[in-house]
């Protein structure tokens, strides 16, 4: 059985990041809202509470019954958690004098296991405007800042679990050490066993699905992307042909891609059908200009196309998805709980008369951990290793109409910059990059003859998980090589621009 720890969240922008210093340890956890119900059982190893926009002190802080469950489980409380925590028990919490927001240098006043291999006085960032002024009975401080006199804290009664509680922030990247406390937290207090790897999570989930789906039939739709191509590999792994794989080409795909993806397919050994629909599609958005306008006509021919192929089929019982844990993990608003879910850009929104029950192996992986297992699978590097692509396509990378004459423009173009950026060896430099045909056409001369032709805007930036984004610093030369080379290999272009616009205030994308 895999090992557990369960984040409870009480509304923090860290909680993900909580999660993945988890699991870069090689621990299994998840994140549930602070007031969800959940069962202690054996493979549950210890519990974390969240930071949160909220202060201990409002009429209706969040709470949790901190005593029980110290009583079957060690638990580490941070920010707003060792917060709720002191409190609770006995401790006083009060308005700092000023928001304490940023670097602080955390010096530690006793030694402790949670503090193996930490310098004695640490980097560590802070986002609180309360204070912990006084620790309940049985507590004792581990920790002070130049500023707080409780920058970690920890229960001394031996009759119960660990408890330990940091003011600050550990799994933000400016506490420089912040990672191997939560390690020390889980492997020296928790005593986890750090055996969830990519080779054991395909073992489960192959073992899993077998036992899910028994003799039944899947059918999904593929994109070409990393989700939906290592969801379907994992469930191909556990009942072979028995995945019937769909593929459109859509006609906002990238050049050459729909031939491209078909062959990995067959190499990796999947069961997948192409369905060459680009004309479709071209029709219906005929005339569309509007970016959420031209969304909902992609999306719904979609769902039409494959609607069509699956009533061909017999016996499909389940319905295979590239849903990863972000889409899926419950949030809590300041204003009071609430769920998000993102359905999956190709299958979101199914008929409910299609009857199929959900298949996704993938539900509780992070993008990163998705590539990791993907590798693990033997799916190709280059196919792991693609930029992430919006699910309508270059249709959003066309301002305005989109039409085949277009598209074959942006597709030639864009190219040319993606390969580019392969052979000068920045692609794997840059989260995300494309181009797009601008509803512009401006002035040119090439040789002796006047052009008037189209712009296109080259977008490359960087990122962690897409949340925020940088442009990408990329060399002048090589910007002037690729804006030299589609210039002159694609007629009907005839100025290049770079973007350089960091999200937030801009998107990565530009509809």
């Amino acid at each position: 059985m895999t090992e557990k720890i369960l984040i409870l969240d009480f509304g923090s922008q860290y909680t993900q990041l909580i999660a993945r210093a988890v699991r870069e340890a090689n621990i299994y956890c998840e994140i549930i809202p602070y007031h969800k119900a959940f069962t202690i059982d054996p493979t549950l190893k210890g519990i974390i509470l969240s930071g949160s926009p909220f202060s201990v002190n409002d009429e209706k802080a969040p709470e949790v019954p901190v005593l029980s469950y110290i009583s079957q489980l060690p638990v580490l409380g941070i920010c707003y958690g060792a917060q709720m925590t002191a409190k609770l028990l006995g401790g006083r919490v009060d308005k700092s004098n000023k928001r304490e927001y940023g670097r602080a240098s955390m010096e530690i006043k006793q030694d402790d296991v949670i503090f193996n291999e930490i310098s004695p006085k640490s980097q560590v960032w802070m986002s609180h405007s309360d204070s912990i002024t006084a620790l309940p009975e049985g507590f004792s401080v581990l920790a002070t800042t130049e500023s707080i006199p409780v920058a970690a804290f920890k229960k001394d009664d031996s009759a119960t679990h660990a408890l330990y509680g940091f003011q600050f922030h550990p799994e933000v990247y400016h506490s420089t050490e912040g990672k191997q406390i939560i390690k020390n937290f889980l492997v020296e207090i928790c005593k986890c066993s750090q055996n969830w790897t990519p080779d054991s999570f395909v073992d489960e989930t192959v073992a899993r699905l077998k036992a899910e789906i028994g003799d039944k039939q899947v059918i999904m739709a593929l994109s070409g992307g990393v989700d939906s191509t290592v969801a379907a590999t994992l469930i191909a792994k556990a009942i072979g042909t028995r995945l019937h794989g769909i593929f459109v080409d859509n006609g906002v795909l990238r050049k050459d891609e729909y031939q491209q993806v078909l062959d990995t397919y067959k190499t990796i050994g999947l069961n997948v059908k192409g369905i060459d629909a680009k004309q479709l599609f071209y029709d219906a958005l005929k005339d569309q200009t509007d970016p959420e306008a031209k969304r909902k006509v992609i999306g719904k021919l979609f769902i039409d196309v494959f609607q069509e192929e699956s009533l061909k089929m017999d016996n499909i019982s389940f319905l295979g998805q590239g849903t990863i844990y972000p889409d899926v993990i419950e949030s809590v608003s300041v204003h009071g709980p609430s769920q998000t879910i993102k359905s999956h850009h190709n299958v979101g929104g199914l008929p409910d008369t299609m009857h199929l029950s959900l298949i996704e192996p993938l539900r509780y992986l992070f993008k990163d951990e998705v590539r990791k297992v993907g590798l693990a699978l033997g799916i190709p590097a280059d196919m792991i290793n693609r930029h992430p692509f919006p699910g309508p396509g270059l249709a959003i990378r066309i301002l305005g109409e989109v039409t085949a004459e277009r598209v074959d423009l942006l597709q030639r173009a864009d190219a040319i910059f993606i390969n580019g950026l392969k052979s000068s060896g920045l692609y794997t430099k840059v989260w995300q990059a494309g181009t797009i045909l601008l509803p512009v056409k401006t002035v040119g001369v090439m040789g002796d003859e006047r052009t008037y032709e189209f712009t296109v805007a080259l977008r490359a930036v960087t990122s962690v998980d897409g949340m925020t984004a940088d442009w990408a610093h990329l060399p002048y030369e090589f910007l002037a090589d690729i804006s030299n080379a589609i210039i002159n290999n694609v007629k009907g272009i005839n100025r290049v621009v770079y973007d350089i616009s960091s999200k937030p205030p801009a998107t990565i994308e530009w509809e």
